[in-house]
């Protein structure tokens, strides 16, 4: 819900934005088409997958099963998933908002909304979609008054800030697993040793000198140099306060663990009793598993396959587990991205279709984005300004 900077809480890969635009004033992108490699490595990834359950289906849950188990789901707790999956999704539009806010440019949360929305189901559902998406959300960014420079910026810190709540909520759930605490208290403290001797040796000019040759000879390379540029230029269009960045991190935290909170509410939803740091692991095996296979839309397949694995692994019957991951899927990612291209129609991207018609689409995206702003504001830090007082150009 990173992880590319769309929504990264439902693009599988929590990598930081790659790929923007070298025109930044160029025309919006629309949706690009796909090329026929990888239609056809698409196609055969599926038919690949299609054989291996016909192979082992005798191994597989039974489908019926699973459809009992999900008719059967506790509605109380279907709908703190639905409300969960929407407030992952707000927490990061709102940290978008506030990054734009930082750099000088405001917009609506309405729009804010949408372009997060947008962005995600390009992210998810094209080949390529992860770059498509940063390009997009780039010019989007752009349309709406910010800078070429602080588009670039917002992209890059905001995919910091999202990697690195990532990161710290994974390490949270190692270290809360009693099997696999001991070998990551091992692992950090190599890491903070080695930190520490690096430290204590860059503090004498010696060393300081002799390591600063190769540092400035990796950023020249013409590869790298540019997205060098790129992180200087962050800081001279984004000087956030210490007030912005507890609300910068406060907000990417949320908009990871509403995600896990929501499959951890479909599993409760179908009686599965598994620890939350267990539900968190399994999130991130599945976020791992994904990432292996990235010319999976969605990582569909992947992602349900290894999910259902880690919540059994921790205790859960297999079908009751399938049941629930095919919950949370329904919610984080098919109404989801249904929601996404209604925002992607809604920001005038849409194909050539009457005007009547695009009206109509129009008006009903701008009401469900509506409704989903005012749906998940109560659960998710509201953004105000340095003042305390509530921004303006609200839903």
């Amino acid at each position: 819900m990173a992880q590319t900077i769309t929504a990264p809480s439902h693009d599988p890969s929590p990598d930081l934005p790659t790929g923007l635009p070298t025109d930044p004033g160029g025309p919006p992108v629309a949706a690009p088409r796909r090329s026929r490699r990888s239609l056809l490595l698409q196609a055969a990834l599926f038919a690949a997958t299609v054989a291996l359950l016909v192979v082992f289906r005798d191994q597989l849950p039974d489908l019926g099963a699973m459809l009992d188990a999900a008719v059967r789901a506790d509605p109380a707790w279907l709908v703190l998933v639905v409300l969960a999956s929407g407030a992952s999704m707000g927490a990061f539009a709102r940290l978008q908002r506030r990054l734009l806010r930082i750099g000088g440019t405001r917009i609506r949360l309405r729009r804010a909304f949408a372009i997060t929305y947008a962005g995600n189901a390009l992210s998810v559902t094209l080949p390529a979609g992860p770059a498509v998406s940063v390009v997009y959300t780039f010019q989007q960014f752009r349309r709406n008054g910010a800078s070429a420079r602080l588009a670039t910026a917002v992209l890059l810190l905001g995919g910091v800030i999202t990697t690195a709540a990532y990161t710290l909520i994974g390490l949270l759930a190692l270290l809360a697993e009693p099997n696999a605490r001991g070998p990551a208290l091992r692992v950090l403290a190599v890491c903070a040793a080695l930190g520490a001797a690096l430290v204590v040796a860059l503090r004498h000019p010696g060393p300081r000198a002799l390591a600063g040759r190769p540092v400035r000879a990796l950023l020249g390379h013409p590869r790298i140099a540019p997205h060098a540029d790129r992180l200087r230029g962050v800081r001279q269009v984004l000087r956030p306060t210490r007030r912005d960045w507890g609300a910068l991190a406060l907000l990417a935290t949320a908009n990871w663990v509403f995600d896990i909170l929501a499959l951890l509410a479909a599993a409760q939803s179908v009686g599965i009793d598994v620890a939350p740091h267990g539900v968190a692991l399994a999130y991130f095996a599945a976020q791992a598993a994904a990432s292996l296979l990235p010319l999976l839309p969605g990582g569909l397949g992947a992602v349900e396959g290894s999910m259902a694995a880690s919540l059994a692994a921790f205790g859960a019957t297999l079908t009751p587990a399938a049941a629930a991951v095919g919950l949370y899927r329904l919610a984080s990612y098919w109404i989801v991205v249904a929601i996404g291209w209604l925002a992607w129609l809604a920001l005038h991207e849409g194909p050539r279709i009457s005007a009547r018609t695009r009206r109509r689409l129009h008006d009903a995206a701008l009401a469900t984005l509506h409704g989903m702003a005012l749906a998940t504001a109560p659960m998710v830090v509201p953004t105000t300004s340095a003042g305390g007082r509530a921004e303006p150009g609200g839903p």
